[in-house]
């Protein structure tokens, strides 16, 4: 038996073929950042998910002026709101990190 008891992640058999279709995970439609479209450039992709993170905070901000103005009593979904757009602003702070970081690796790179 596995350590994860009963359940098997991978379907029915034990063993999947690496050229397997991997199943589908969906979100609901209009979550996360938009996908990118073949003609978008690289800055406008960037301006999306900052607008997505943005968006993000806005919405926790309104809940939660609602929730401690008495408007609401959605406490729970206020602070589901609240810790879903710090993870998105720090995925941002990250991935910005790891641009800088590329750019001066490129700076080091001899020609």
């Amino acid at each position: 038996m596995s350590p994860l008891g009963s359940i098997n992640p991978l379907g029915s058999s034990p063993l999947t073929r690496i050229d397997a279709p991997l199943p589908k995970i969906g979100l609901a439609p209009g979550a996360g950042p938009h996908p990118a479209v073949p003609g978008e450039g690289f800055g406008q992709m960037l301006d999306g998910l900052v607008a997505t993170v943005e968006s993000k905070q806005s919405a926790a901000s309104d809940i939660t002026r609602k929730v401690l103005l008495g408007d609401s009593d959605q406490l729970h979904q206020s602070v589901i709101a609240m810790q879903e757009a710090s993870v998105a602003f720090s995925m941002m702070v990250e991935v910005r990190n790891k641009l800088v970081e590329s750019y001066q690796e490129l700076m080091r790179m001899q020609v």
